[in-house]
């Protein structure tokens, strides 16, 4: 069936993927399952734009989410994790480089985290 599905479409369905990706980890990790799962599916999917070609914007949103999960807005510590966000998908929007928004990204919240809001 997943030689089928590959042919039809050109690459491995995201909803295949995702449950290839539960599975392994409830045998390989049971666990540790959500953030096994979470790490296979994440690798599956840069696999599959390294190999495909495409970019897939959810993988971003999935680490976006993530990592911002558990950041309480109404306080003043985050504005560090805000600003760098901003700072990454402005340069991301404009040209359209993950690498300049990546850097930009990561040095502002350093810089703010480190002297501006450090505590």
């Amino acid at each position: 069936m997943c030689s089928a599905v590959h042919l039809l479409r050109g690459d491995l369905p995201t909803p295949l993927l995702a449950l290839l990706c539960a599975l392994a980890a409830r045998l390989l990790f049971p666990h540790q399952l959500l953030l096994a799962a979470f790490a296979l599916f994440t690798a599956g999917l840069l696999a599959r734009h390294l190999v495909s070609g495409r970019k897939p914007a959810h993988v971003m949103v999935i680490l976006v989410v993530h990592c911002l999960r558990d950041l309480p807005v109404t306080q003043s510590r985050a504005a560090a994790p805000l600003t760098a966000l901003a700072v990454t998908v402005a340069p991301h929007l404009w040209r359209r480089n993950a690498l300049l928004s990546i850097l930009a990204g990561t040095a502002v919240h350093v810089a703010l985290a480190s002297t501006v809001l450090a505590r």
